[in-house]
């Protein structure tokens, strides 16, 4: 009944218990413990699998819906959260996309690939304090790596220094010039300083690289719509939607085509089927209101920008779209307060002097050929 009692009974026990496992075990034998490895595997391997081609195909909430799968250990990884990451920015969410970004780099602080994507995400949110933490963190991990030059190319060009940019996107491609993402970077930024011809060649690059890369598709179309080549607009946005048919972005950018292609029927259809897809796609909603304006259906395009004013409450375009609505309706009243709000949103100089004219020109007759801002 003392200590050495208890100690001999434990002993007992575990011998006995050990025994069995072995016995288990020798039942089972080698193709049992086999199958049990397999399906281990299976269970990782297989949402990763599936994500990797959803994501190909450009289903990017089923991809996240599959890597959710994963166990938690396997989940809460830099490689999977920056799938997720790269997911949701494809889906234009970027506030869910910089989540995910910022637990990669909690669980993985030395990681750089994907941190190109998240400087992106940065961007397109405006967050300047963080990219150029972000910046000065990826230059002491690697200064030789291709994603730290895209990073900080991003972070220059969110601060519109588009030939620092450039140069920083350039020197990401002498380091890798297989870098797809760093041509359709440098795309952007001759874009951005008009250098079309510049930008049109860095796209084909990326293109060169990988034919399936949309966004070269898509900057060659905007390339081709600010030249007025409407055509060749068109054809590109097309076969941008062609590789990726979940995008609002280039469903709204090929119905500005068609719009300006006076085909105004398909264009509706294509913003319609943009916002469809995004409900908080200001541009596919501004465009819709104007085309709405263009087939005189003046009370329908001013229900669309009364909705875009929820999503862009300090937009001077909408104001100045609806008060030329109300000038038409024949309010002048009511046109000259939205203009003078548009005014007081300090818009760009050039959409100053537009709104000037417009309020000069407020008990003059259209002539039918307003410019937008």
């Amino acid at each position: 009944g003392g200590p050495a009692a208890t100690a001999q009974y434990a002993a007992a026990h575990y011998h006995r218990a050990a025994a069995g496992d072995r016995a288990s075990s020798a039942a089972r034998g080698p193709g049992g413990r086999f199958a049990e490895g397999a399906a281990a595997a299976l269970t990782l391997l297989k949402p990763l699998a599936d994500a990797s081609r959803q994501f190909a195909m450009f289903r990017c909430s089923d991809a996240i819906a599959s890597l959710e799968k994963l166990p938690p250990a396997q989940y809460a990884t830099g490689h999977v959260l920056c799938l997720v990451g790269r997911a949701h920015a494809e889906m234009v969410d970027y506030p869910s996309a910089r989540h995910a970004f910022e637990w990669a780099r909690a669980v993985d602080p030395r990681r750089l690939e994907g941190m190109e994507v998240y400087s992106t995400v940065l961007w397109h949110l405006k967050r300047e304090v963080e990219l150029s933490h972000l910046s000065q963190v990826v230059v002491g991990l690697d200064r030789l790596s291709p994603h730290t030059w895209c990073v900080l190319g991003n972070c220059f060009s969110l601060q519109k220094e588009h030939e620092t940019a450039l140069r920083y996107f350039q020197r990401a491609l002498q380091l890798d010039p297989g870098c797809t993402y760093a041509h359709t970077l440098c795309g952007h930024e001759y874009f951005a300083n008009e250098d079309f011809e510049k930008a049109t060649a860095c796209y084909r690059a990326a293109l060169r690289l990988d034919s399936r890369h949309y966004s070269a598709w898509y900057g060659l179309g905007t390339v081709y719509y600010r030249q007025e080549k409407y055509e060749l607009s068109e054809y590109h946005f097309r076969h941008a939607l062609s590789i990726n048919s979940r995008s609002s972005v280039l469903f709204c950018y090929l119905g500005m085509a068609q719009h300006a292609l006076r085909r105004n029927g398909d264009a509706l259809e294509l913003l319609q089927r943009a916002i469809a897809l995004d409900g908080r796609n200001p541009l596919a909603k501004y465009e819709r209101a104007a085309v709405l304006l263009s087939e005189d259906r003046f009370q329908d395009a001013l229900e669309e920008l009364e909705s875009l004013k929820e999503v862009a409450p300090r937009e001077a375009s909408v104001f100045f779209l609806m008060g030329r609505i109300y000038k038409k309706l024949n309010l002048p009243e009511e046109a000259m307060v939205n203009f003078s709000t548009a005014l007081d949103l300090k818009p760009v100089s050039g959409d100053v002097n537009l709104i000037k004219s417009a309020i000069e020109k407020l008990h003059v007759p259209d002539d039918g050929e307003e410019d937008d801002l």
